[in-house]
């Protein structure tokens, strides 16, 4: 199966947010380049090595809204994922230079859902597509409301 094209365009020139020209979505957009590390014995990216990817597409992403997650922790919050998913097209390989794109997706009272799409920076295709899904916690592990500046993120997220 083949996915839409991606085909992101930087958003008022600035290098940390593109526009996918084809559904008009904004996403944030950081650099990775593949270790040899996250490659299994075929030579290719292990599976679940494109979790790590979102991990820090995500983390990057509230690092440049100046809310790093090491700031949401020491307000009391943390965020565990209970759910993922994802869809692969094409492998990658040791030293491919990638791009991770992530949008915050969902938000309800207590759950929030991260969105990402990971390319290939030469080719520009499509690696993989794939979602998290969190549940807010305080300290003691009690599901509680998201947290007001986790919020804000979303309603200021660039349109």
């Amino acid at each position: 199966m083949k996915p839409e094209p991606f085909v992101p365009e930087k958003v008022d020139g600035d290098h940390r947010f593109v526009r996918n020209q084809t559904d008009g979505l904004v996403w944030h957009l950081c650099r990775y380049r593949t270790l040899y590390a996250d490659t299994d014995r075929s030579k290719v990216v292990y599976h679940a090595n494109y979790l790590r990817y979102f991990e820090f597409g995500r983390a990057s992403l509230m690092r440049d809204a100046a809310y790093p997650y090491r700031e949401i922790e020491e307000s009391g919050y943390v965020y565990p994922v209970i759910q993922i998913g994802i869809t692969y097209y094409t492998p990658l390989y040791y030293d491919d230079a990638i791009c991770i794109h992530t949008r915050p997706a969902e938000l309800e009272r207590v759950r929030l859902r991260f969105d990402y799409v990971i390319t290939d920076e030469a080719s520009r295709k499509i690696v993989c597509k794939g979602f998290t899904r969190h549940c807010a916690v305080n300290a003691a592990g009690v599901p509680v409301e998201v947290d007001e500046k986790t919020v804000r993120l979303w309603k200021v997220f660039p349109k």
